[in-house]
């Protein structure tokens, strides 16, 4: 029965448990059983659920139950926008959910919701779920600002990459806050991100080289067969000193995997591919993985090194 008033999350209301003829005082014996499980005022998601949320898919929950609860005066906004919009959560606060006022109020948090003010134009908002949520474009500046360095600049290569959002249109949106006091912050962070890279461990990896001071990489280099056709990608190249980069993260292998496809055969496919592009360039290839960034010092000599040992 509580199934069938939960949303796609498993996000069930107070107000619609009452409606369903379940009073407080069952709802409180499905909590202490764990069938329910309440995060907010108002807000239960099935319990089994909950159990298996990522805090990702929990801060979903959260933002699906307070956004249902308000009505058309608010848009989901910031964090909980972008991933909506489906950004990724590395580095991010995930504590609150965020609204935005469509009507002036100033900024507060409350309940595990922060509520926010600011001007807000036709173009930066849209519709999701029948509620507004703040446009792409909006979300990524918005995210970008309350967030910290990483968490902001994997948010705005997400957008730049996957989210049908250009650096112009970047640009374009940032002056319309040039008396916002986030505008500086905004304007650098923009500045650092590429709708290049293809996964948050090829951004962070890519944040790391530039504030070591080591060359900068091309990225997604092309290898082509002797007829033209493409032998490959490779995350990053330093053509010049004979090397080529590849970021293993789990994200990828998903992202790349082909229908029925299992993880073995994926595996040697990439190998296959890989082999490939040291033959056609006799350059060598370097592997980063997640470990790789929590030791960076070690990581650091390991690619100065490489790009010191070989010269094209």
């Amino acid at each position: 029965m509580l199934e069938h008033l939960a949303d796609h999350l498993g996000v069930v209301l107070r107000r619609d448990l009452v409606a369903a003829g379940i009073d407080d005082s069952a709802i409180s014996k499905l909590r202490r059983r764990g069938t329910l499980v309440r995060i907010r005022q108002g807000v239960d998601v099935l319990g089994p659920r909950w159990q298996a949320a990522d805090s990702r898919q929990r801060h979903l929950m959260l933002a699906h139950g307070v956004w249902r609860r308000y009505d058309d005066r608010v848009a989901l906004s910031h964090v909980s926008a972008a991933l909506e919009h489906g950004a990724p959560a590395h580095d991010l606060d995930l504590r609150t959910a965020h609204l935005t006022n469509l009507f002036p109020r100033g900024d507060r948090i409350r309940a595990s919701v922060t509520h926010h003010h600011g001007g807000v134009r036709l173009d930066d908002i849209t519709r999701s779920h029948q509620r507004w949520i703040t446009s792409p474009v909006r979300t990524a500046l918005d995210t970008a600002a309350v967030s910290r360095h990483d968490g902001a600049i994997c948010v705005l290569d997400w957008f730049l990459r996957f989210g049908g959002v250009g650096t112009d249109e970047l640009h374009a949106h940032l002056a319309r806050r040039m008396t916002w006091p986030d505008h500086l912050d905004l304007s650098l962070k923009i500045g650092l991100a590429d709708g290049r890279s293809e996964s948050v461990l090829e951004t962070l990896l890519r944040l790391r080289i530039g504030e070591s001071s080591l060359p900068m990489p091309q990225l997604q280099f092309e290898v082509l067969h002797p007829s033209g056709a493409l032998a490959g990608r490779s995350d990053f190249a330093w053509p010049d000193r004979g090397v080529l980069g590849e970021a293993d993260g789990r994200e990828k292998y998903h992202r790349y995997r082909r229908p029925g496809e299992t993880l073995e055969q994926m595996v040697m496919r990439e190998k296959a591919r890989e082999d490939a592009m040291r033959e056609i360039t006799g350059y060598r290839m370097l592997r980063f993985v997640w470990k790789d960034l929590y030791r960076w010092p070690e990581t650091r000599k390991r690619l100065e090194r490489a790009l010191n040992s070989i010269a094209v």
